[in-house]
């Protein structure tokens, strides 16, 4: 795991695009293979999503052979509700990059049978080659996508219910009401997120800095889901300064100083 600091989250967040886009740019150099991607919604990602739609309109990087699969979706919200995450994502990034429509994945949380919705979503990934990339972000209690403290982390794309500290955090985008928020998710699993080749994880702000002190410093456990990371050969969180608040002052100085030498 490598840990990258920026004094602020929009520096951590440009940094981050950028660095998706090299490896977009990287593999669109080698071979005719799409990039496969997982991606996030939540506050988080938005400077990331303007960095990369910046980067596309400039020419930068094409998402013309980029297939993506978002993480997840709440259940019994309609599509065209401004808090689903099929609004979220185009109104942040697909209606700004050149990604084809039939490349774009987000799971259907009004299915008919929402665990048939959740195999055929694991058989897609599957049979378009498995994540290169997986961007993420990560919950105050630890949790990646909407796997929750206690979720396997041999977990699959599934329904979740989401706790009620979910609920609230949640709740600041319907009105402060927790009572809209749905009470259940489509997500993809812990297992999902890990068999990518490469997973970063984003976090900012002072919030997210037990939850980072517990994924880097703590056991690998399913109490905070995210510690899975660990095992993992290409790992990366990319915090500002605040998130980085609760780590011991030797691990802080560890990451500074391996980023410095690599020059990253």
């Amino acid at each position: 795991m490598k840990v990258i600091i920026r004094e602020k989250a929009k520096d951590a967040a440009v940094w981050a695009a950028r660095y998706i886009a090299d490896r977009i740019n990287e593999k669109a150099a080698k071979t005719s293979e799409p990039f496969v991607i997982g991606l996030c919604t939540g506050s988080t990602p938005i400077e990331t999503y303007k960095e990369l739609s910046r980067l596309v309109k400039e020419g930068k990087v094409s998402f013309k052979n980029v297939i993506s699969f978002n993480m997840d979706e709440y259940v019994g919200l309609p599509e065209s509700h401004p808090e689903s995450y099929h609004s979220f994502m185009y109104h942040n990034l697909f209606d700004y990059i050149d990604e084809p429509a039939q490349n774009i994945h987000i799971l259907n949380g009004n299915a008919p049978d929402l665990n048939a919705e959740c195999e055929a979503y694991e058989k897609a990934i599957r049979d378009a080659g498995g994540f290169d990339f997986f961007l993420g972000g990560i919950g105050e209690d630890g949790h990646i996508a909407f796997n929750e403290p206690f979720s396997p982390l041999t977990s699959r794309t599934r329904v979740v219910t989401l706790t009620e500290d979910t609920r609230i955090v949640n709740s600041r985008f319907f009105d402060n009401d927790m009572n809209q928020v749905p009470k259940q998710a489509l997500s993809v699993g812990v297992a999902t997120v890990t068999d990518a080749k490469e997973v970063m994880i984003l976090a900012f702000g002072p919030k997210k800095a037990r939850a980072i002190h517990d994924a880097v410093e703590g056991g690998v456990s399913h109490m905070c889901t995210v510690s899975a990371l660990q095992n993992h050969p290409a790992g990366w969180i990319v915090c500002d300064e605040a998130a980085v608040g609760e780590l011991r002052v030797n691990s802080y100085k560890y990451f500074k100083a391996v980023e410095a030498a690599e020059k990253l």
